[in-house]
């Protein structure tokens, strides 16, 4: 059992993070539940790279002074598989928008679909979703986004190392990528329905890994939760 000694002197938790939960809930939530267990006043608690609402797996979390690493963990490379549906598009590349269009599909073959990975390996250009956290002119991009205002979004140059199909199942297509910070999974699948001249959304994400952590070694919150008073 940890003590109050330890978590102040610094943990590194690995949390696997639920469906509709905010990266900064689970942080909170944690804060919260590791002050009650030890009765402490204040103590630092941060996670190492936000996963959205709708995403769930690893997320790291740093507790007193191991927070100084949090920019070390989220430099590290990040492996996510997922679900990309083809066919339709929504706003915001993901399930947080209704679908806005649809596209062609009679075209596409296994063949095709396994190709078009080729060509996002490596160091590519990429936009971030108008609907991400992003800060421009001080305001987060997905307010811009949500006031239905248009705002010019610069490319990131990232790396993908990995990018493959594990599951072709009609217009859902199942996948694995290996990226470096700053890659948006959803823009991958928006940009890969386009390579496909079709279109394409993010409907599941998970993330497996960053650096040398795993999702299996992972607590749900609850779990976590119920460890600090478990002897």
């Amino acid at each position: 059992m940890k003590t109050t000694e330890d978590f102040q002197a610094g943990q590194v938790l690995l949390i696997d993070k639920p469906l509709h939960w905010t990266s900064f809930q689970v942080v909170n939530k944690l804060r919260w539940e590791i002050r009650h267990a030890f009765n402490i006043k204040k103590i630092k608690v941060g996670h190492a790279g936000t996963l959205d609402p709708l995403a769930t797996g690893l997320l790291i979390i740093c507790t007193g002074k191991m927070t100084k690493q949090i920019n070390t963990f989220q430099g590290q490379d990040k492996e996510y598989t997922g679900t990309i549906v083809l066919g339709s598009t929504t706003p915001s590349y993901d399930l947080e928008t209704e679908i806005d269009a649809t596209f062609p599909t009679a075209h596409l073959t296994e063949t095709a679909i396994h190709e078009a990975t080729k060509q996002f390996i490596g160091n590519i250009d990429q936009f971030p979703p108008v609907f991400s956290a992003i800060k421009k002119e001080g305001k987060r991009l997905y307010e811009f986004a949500r006031a239905g205002e248009s705002v010019e979004i610069s490319s990131r140059r990232i790396q993908i190392s990995a990018f493959e199909i594990t599951k072709i199942d009609g217009l859902n297509i199942e996948f694995r990528v290996v990226c470096s910070k700053g890659t948006y999974i959803r823009s991958l699948a928006h940009d890969f329905g386009k390579a496909l001249n079709s279109g394409a959304h993010l409907s599941v994400l998970r993330r497996t890994k960053i650096g040398n952590f795993h999702v299996d070694n992972a607590l749900l919150p609850e779990a976590f939760i119920e460890s600090l008073t478990t002897k």
